[in-house]
């Protein structure tokens, strides 16, 4: 096996150097080991919150490996790197769209980043912990900085048959159960279409954890989606519809959860979380969710394998030929074409 070792080496003036210069002699004794290899079987990142470590991230982003975080705060190596809109952007990533105006005041704050507690209260740690293999840190402290909060998303017109007191229900009471609550949140996005689902709902979107915002347009929803970890799109009782907010979650890889149905029956079993409808749901929809956030390699999976069903199945291409040799059938005088 040959290990890629990526970290600022002496004479760069930094801790890190020295101690990975340290760690480097001991590893090579062990197996081969390359500093800055560009193919290696495994790599090892060495993360600081500084720019001597810049193009470092950029590679365990690239090649993603075991990232070593020195620092378990990185906001001070974005500040340093990006735009204002990157860094709009980066914040919006970590922590959700609707929080992008505080990243703006924090980026035009940033002269007192190095002593204001707000920098610190947003490590922005998001991108490397989703795609590194393993994450090391080296202090218990560091350990307990959540990275980020595990986001299910309620997406579309907000009617009763969207079963959103059941949601709100379950994921009130997953907050109360898990240790930190803090970790997990909830998006629900779109207009009300009954004024009495709205008036019983009100009290609940108050509750901490839970994030309202209205319609969204397309470049909204994307953004917005593309952010959240989860989708929940229930459908009870169902008209028949097969849900286009379902096709487009799924088509990202983000695991959703669906009402059992004959209306989501030709989605392959293992790419979607069941939801029964019923007694069962409220028990159900709580079980999924906590099971998404103690296992996101499940979410994935299930996740990559929706993404493979409607890319093969609901393709754009694919459905425009379906429907094209509908026409040709029916057409009152079939030309040669």
């Amino acid at each position: 096996m040959t290990a890629g070792f990526h970290s600022p080496l002496p004479p760069a003036r930094t801790g890190v150097a020295d101690y990975s210069a340290a760690l480097l002699r001991a590893l090579q004794k062990l197996g081969d080991v390359r500093p800055d290899a560009t193919a290696a079987d495994v790599h090892l990142y060495h993360i600081g919150n500084n720019q001597l470590h810049r193009a470092i991230y950029q590679c365990a982003l690239a090649s993603p490996g075991v990232a070593v975080l020195h620092d378990a705060v990185l906001q001070h190596l974005f500040l340093g790197a990006l735009s204002e809109n990157e860094y709009a952007d980066e914040f919006a990533y970590n922590y959700g769209e609707w929080h992008r105006d505080r990243g703006r005041q924090l980026w035009l704050a940033r002269a007192t980043s190095a002593s204001d507690e707000r920098y610190f209260r947003y490590p922005m740690l998001r991108r490397i912990a989703e795609c590194s293999r393993a994450v090391v840190v080296h202090n218990p402290g560091a350990a307990d900085i959540p990275v980020y909060a595990y986001l299910f998303g309620v997406f579309g017109f907000l009617r009763e048959s969207k079963r959103l007191l059941a949601v709100l229900d379950a994921f009130l009471r997953l907050r109360e159960a898990i240790p930190d609550s803090t970790k997990i949140a909830l998006l629900i996005a779109g207009d009300f279409v009954s004024t009495d689902l709205a008036r019983a709902c009100n009290p609940w979107l108050a509750s901490p954890g839970v994030y309202r915002v209205p319609y969204l347009d397309e470049r909204e929803f994307w953004a917005a989606a593309s952010a959240v970890d989860a989708c929940v799109n229930l459908r009870a009782p169902a008209a028949g519809e097969t849900s286009g907010i379902a096709i487009r979650l799924m088509g990202t890889g983000k695991p959703v959860l669906l009402t059992e149905a004959p209306e989501n029956s030709d989605f392959p079993k293992g790419s979607y979380f069941p939801v029964p409808a019923g007694v069962a749901e409220s028990a159900a929809l709580f079980d999924y969710m906590g099971i998404l956030i103690q296992d996101r390699s499940l979410g994935r999976d299930i996740g990559r394998m929706a993404a493979e069903h409607i890319g093969r199945e609901h393709s754009l291409e694919r459905i425009s030929q379906i429907y094209w040799d509908l026409l040709c059938r029916h057409a009152v005088s079939p030309s040669s074409d």
